[in-house]
């Protein structure tokens, strides 16, 4: 949850918050749900497997840091391109993917069990909406592009 929340005030604190409303909306999200999960001592062991996701981040500040700054070597930003690809599945995709489904099949659907439910199925959708955007910005990037000519997403902080 303090991870969640020191992210929350540097986009904050940084004036980001307009650019990044949803990831606010998804911290939000992220630290209700292991507050809960820390308050009642259960689901602990799904907690230590959302945290797993946050291992793709890495993969994701290097690809922000070499779009920044313009490094000359378009090698390495391909590189990370399909790292940051494959670990997006390996480390968001298929545990959001497991934990929903276990959730949706093993978990009463009411109390925390509920909450934790909607959650995760909230999640999910904005989880694929971001892989949606990261498929369109480095694999299809002529997606973006609106009619006009504009970017369709406008000038998101962690997108482009």
């Amino acid at each position: 949850a303090g991870y969640f929340i020191h992210d929350s005030l540097d986009i904050i604190f940084n004036h980001q918050s307009r650019s990044s409303w949803e990831y606010l909306v998804h911290h939000a999200m992220a630290i209700s749900a292991f507050v809960s999960l820390i308050i009642t001592g259960r689901f602990l062991v799904a907690a230590i497997l959302l945290l797993l996701v946050e291992v793709r981040n890495i993969f994701l500040t290097v690809r922000m840091l070499l779009k920044m700054s313009n490094v000359p070597s378009p090698a390495l930003y391909e590189a990370n391109k399909y790292v940051n690809l494959v670990m997006y599945f390996a480390f968001r995709l298929a545990p959001q993917a497991y934990l929903t489904w276990y959730f949706l099949r093993y978990v009463e659907v009411q109390g925390q069990g509920a909450f934790l439910t909607a959650n995760l199925l909230l999640l999910d959708a904005m989880i694929l909406m971001y892989f949606s955007r990261l498929l369109r910005s480095d694999f299809f990037p002529s997606l973006r592009k609106g009619s006009a000519g504009s970017d369709v997403d406008g000038e998101k902080f962690l997108i482009d």
